[in-house]
């Protein structure tokens, strides 16, 4: 488990920044740990949580985020939702749009309905902590019939903060998403950096926009490949970073432990007494690279962004990538190529030409790209719509809370995404 000094730190930064968030069961926790309770905070701390820790050890991913939803909305005086992921958030306040009816009913009644992935002997036991609470079903109505926008500040009006352990990377699509709807008005804090199963950093700075993270000495041994790397690279030690240079990050986790480089790549923000502090830059292991051309993920995301203001109405709910070695012969006779499978809202279809921008906009940001598609080493890309929740589904077929991959390498996770193809 994660040094206790993490969690302490956290708490302190916490109660410095919001001195309401550590009221008692004042904190909602949606996070999916299959099999075994465990906070994202890493240590339990049963006297801050509204829900119960039996709701996230559910099997199904989908049916823990649900009851934790409901006990969260049980508890009108919360001060923090916290989450493992910002993706878990995000589903579960997907989920309020669509069952708000069922859970009123729930909550008015003081039952848990049966469902999927809710093991009787569980239900009974989770059931026994409701009490019928009319108000509050009455309260939940009324406001999710007026829609959606600023909903968890409705809900809950004390609320002050939203805490999640992955902000960066994959997570950011997520956590944008709900700054512009859900959640708007609410800082988002995120305290934890961790890689490779270790705690290696904290974020003393829960205020701040862009999550930055104190690196501890004592977590973990960690060392650095500077970037770019070199034929022959020399990794160096915390007391050798330079503020503004980038390093790919190699850890041992515990004495006895493998060494290994994570794949993160981060930046040297500063010092705070002497100790570096880093922000998280990319995932070389979410790399797009057929013919070696290595589009990194945040870059990648920002041409789809741009892409995206040229199609009027639309809005990107997610979306994945492959490489067509992966394809196998369904690629079809063709030279190497990426293809994208994205959730849209507010558009059904996309013509040719407009399908073509993504294809456009990679190869203005990535000349490398633009060579090898003018000389026809790299064929163009194919985009793929898919159908609503087909994301979610894909985060529960994952089997375990772990950021979303941006690049899938396994043919079942594929052939799942291709299953819902809509256009």
């Amino acid at each position: 488990s994660p040094p206790p000094q993490g969690s302490l730190l956290y708490l302190d930064a916490l109660g410095a920044a919001f001195p309401r968030a550590l009221a008692r069961q004042g904190t909602a926790l949606l996070h999916w740990t299959p099999g075994w309770p465990r906070s994202p905070a890493g240590w339990p701390l049963p006297t801050l949580y509204c829900t119960p820790a039996l709701a996230g050890t559910l099997l199904s991913r989908a049916a823990a985020l649900r009851v934790q939803l409901l006990f969260a909305l049980k508890q009108r005086a919360l001060h923090v939702l916290e989450a493992g992921l910002a993706a878990e958030l995000h589903d579960a306040l997907v989920a309020l749009r669509t069952e708000w009816p069922q859970l009123a009913q729930e909550l008015a009644l003081g039952r848990l309905s049966p469902q999927p992935g809710l093991p009787e002997g569980v239900r009974d036991q989770l059931q026994a902590l409701l009490t019928p609470d009319a108000a509050r079903a009455s309260e939940l109505r009324a406001e999710c019939s007026h829609g959606f926008e600023g909903i968890a500040l409705r809900l809950w009006p004390q609320l002050e903060v939203v805490v999640v352990r992955t902000a960066h990377g994959a997570e950011r699509l997520y956590c944008d998403s709900l700054r512009q709807a859900d959640c708007q008005g609410l800082p988002f804090y995120c305290p934890f950096y961790q890689a490779a199963g270790a705690l290696l950093g904290v974020n003393l700075w829960p205020v701040e926009p862009a999550p930055r993270f104190l690196l501890c000495p004592d977590w973990a041994f960690c060392e650095f490949l500077p970037c770019p790397a070199k034929k022959e690279p020399q990794t160096v030690l915390l007391d050798e970073l330079w503020e503004g240079r980038e390093y790919g990050l190699v850890v041992t986790a515990r004495p006895g432990e493998y060494r290994c480089r994570t794949g993160e790549v981060l930046r040297v923000a500063g010092f705070h007494k002497q100790c570096p502090v880093v922000e998280p830059v990319r995932r070389e292991s979410q790399m797009l690279s057929v013919r070696g051309e290595s589009i990194p993920e945040e870059q990648f995301c920002q041409s789809l962004c741009r892409t995206l203001k040229m199609w009027p109405g639309a809005r990107l709910i997610d979306y994945v990538c492959v490489e067509s070695s992966l394809l196998g012969d369904s690629s079809g006779p063709c030279a190497p190529h990426y293809e994208v499978f994205m959730e849209l809202q507010g558009l059904r279809d996309l013509s040719e030409g407009q399908r073509y921008k993504l294809d456009q906009c990679l190869q203005e940001d990535f000349p490398i790209y633009k060579s090898f598609r003018f000389k026809g080493s790299i064929g163009p890309l194919r985009l793929h719509l898919v159908k609503p929740r087909t994301f979610t589904r894909l985060r529960e077929a994952l089997g375990s809370p772990l950021p979303m991959p941006r690049v899938l390498c396994e043919e079942q996770l594929l052939r799942l995404v291709q299953g819902s193809v809509v256009s």
